[in-house]
């Protein structure tokens, strides 16, 4: 198991005293809850895109990492994107760079 922090030390600790009470969601919770699950999942439209062959090898091994298809890893993305739920990756990420940038620059 990994290494709690102490929010949820507080919370594990109330639930093993049995302090914690389970509710049911309202029937407005619910049917936003389900309008909102229907909404994700809904596929209704294709569409095609032209990508770079690194930064679709790229995408693609992103993709594998989290353990689910690219197209998947790519419809996730804008959907996060659209709703405005995307945030900027930290300084401490590594990027993947196929050089593309620095060769169009070259002269």
């Amino acid at each position: 198991m990994e290494k709690i922090d102490a929010f949820e030390k507080e919370i594990l600790d109330a639930y093993e005293k049995g302090e914690l009470k389970s509710t049911s969601p309202s029937k407005a919770k619910l049917a936003k809850f389900k309008a909102a699950a229907t909404a994700t999942f809904l596929k209704e439209k294709r569409i095609n895109i032209r990508l770079s062959t690194p930064d679709l090898m790229d995408i693609q091994a992103r993709a594998l990492e989290e353990g689910m298809p690219y197209q998947t890893l790519i419809a996730s993305v804008l959907h996060k994107f659209v709703s405005g739920r995307l945030v900027e990756p930290s300084p401490s990420l590594a990027f993947r760079s196929s050089g593309t940038r620095q060769k169009r620059r070259a002269p």
